[in-house]
């Protein structure tokens, strides 16, 4: 089997936002949820929509190498309908045309710098 040619971190945002557009719109199985990021949900105070929200708008922020993990993966910047700032690391199921959200969380001005997109 062909391995898929390797994804742009351009390619990787616009099929986020797709994915994300989609889910808002309510097409169930566009965005997919790990437990981790869940469970991040809850610690942050954030929830599906929110985040599907900053996601519909973002922005790739950190690309992953391939092979980091089993999908093609990245760390996207976005506001939620609020304008507060959401990172999610994401991964893209390009077969399946949806996304996997593997971990949420609202950044910290100790970690990163005030465009929200720079690490300190």
């Amino acid at each position: 089997m062909r391995m898929a040619e390797p994804m742009t971190p351009s390619e990787k945002g616009e099929s986020i936002r797709t994915a994300a557009a989609a889910s808002l719109a309510g097409r169930p199985g566009a965005v997919l949820w790990s437990s981790h990021a869940l469970q991040r949900l809850v610690a942050h105070r954030l929830d599906r929509r929110q985040v599907e929200t900053a996601l519909a708008c973002c922005e790739v922020i950190e690309d992953y190498p391939e092979g980091h993990r089993g999908l093609p993966d990245c760390l996207a910047f976005g506001l939620d309908s609020t304008g507060l700032p959401v990172h999610a690391v994401v991964a893209m199921d390009r077969l399946r045309d949806r996304v996997l959200v593997v971990t949420a969380y609202r950044p910290r001005r100790e970690r990163w710098a005030d465009d929200w997109k720079t690490r300190r």
